[in-house]
């Protein structure tokens, strides 16, 4: 009877060994398995401190740039849109109405643009406003503010396709974008400018016919209203998370903005929506008689 039983416990001990051996091997190795939650490289205490970006800012080739604003060329905010819904981004991106074209072209459509996305984050200012002083004085007051703490370091980023979105300070009436400033961009390859807040010099951007999208008119100088925060980090504009290198389009609709990732997806069936809709108006111009414009060639 012991030897009998000794037998069913050797069985026993086997059994349940090939079972944990074939449970074993279901499991992927253990260096493939995902980690828990919150434990993928952790920061530590120390690098929380010092500040620690979570998204990381992915870079993009000049020719990657330019073969990406080839799909998107002429495209407009509704075909972008449509294409959206098609890639299962149905009202992604799109900016609030709010932020809207300076001016506008209803002839050839100057305001328009399609770039890609270098972003700048502006912050209001914690520090007092200058003093009364002498003109001198206050001048290099502002100059000191403008190259130590509300400078332009984005500008070396800017090439051909560039469009620079900011995250600026809304209600500080700071006008960062000036029709000075603005016209150098687009010297350097700036193709359009969009920001959550303010402008100032509009009448001068229009007659320079620089496309600029914004919330509203702002008045002052960055000295003693903002300071730069960041540059080509992931910004909110608009009420939207714009990446660097994401694709970035307006229009008299406003603004949308195409995760770079599923720019070719969006942009192929937006070209499809944007074909028939010249094609159908193009027949009822014809009809009507009305003479061929720049929206349906």
């Amino acid at each position: 009877m012991e030897t009998k039983n000794v037998k069913i416990r050797a069985l026993a001990i086997v059994l349940a060994a090939i079972v944990l051996l074939g449970f074993s091997l279901l499991l992927p190795p253990a260096h493939s398995q995902p980690a828990a939650a919150g434990q993928s490289d952790k920061p530590s205490t120390e690098e929380l401190k010092t500040g620690k970006n979570f998204i990381p800012t992915k870079t993009y080739a000049a020719e990657e740039d330019e073969q990406t604003l080839r799909l998107f060329q002429g495209l407009r905010v509704s075909d972008v849109a449509d294409g959206m819904d098609k890639a299962g981004l149905c009202n992604i991106g799109l900016m609030s109405p709010e932020i809207h074209a300076a001016w506008k072209d209803t002839q050839h459509f100057a305001h328009r643009f399609v770039g890609i996305a270098v972003t700048v984050r502006y912050v209001p200012t914690n520090k007092p406003p200058a003093p009364l002083l002498e003109t001198k004085e206050f001048d290099q007051w502002v100059g000191k503010w403008y190259s130590e703490l509300s400078s332009e370091p984005f500008v070396p980023l800017i090439r051909k396709g560039t469009a620079l979105v900011f995250d600026d300070a809304p209600d500080s009436d700071v006008g960062s974008i000036g029709s000075n400033n603005i016209i150098g961009w687009k010297l350097r390859g700036c193709v359009g400018v969009v920001t959550d807040a303010t402008a100032r010099d509009t009448d001068e951007i229009a007659t320079e016919k620089m496309p600029l999208y914004f919330r509203k008119p702002g008045r002052g100088i960055r000295p003693g209203r903002n300071e730069i925060e960041s540059v080509n980090r992931p910004i909110v504009c608009g009420g939207v998370l714009i990446e660097p290198g994401d694709v970035i389009v307006a229009d008299g609709d406003g603004v949308i903005v195409v995760p770079r990732a599923q720019a070719k997806e969006v942009a192929d069936y937006a070209r499809a929506i944007l074909d028939g809709d010249k094609a159908g108006r193009r027949q009822l111009y014809k009809k009507l008689g009305l003479p061929t414009d720049d929206s349906v060639k």
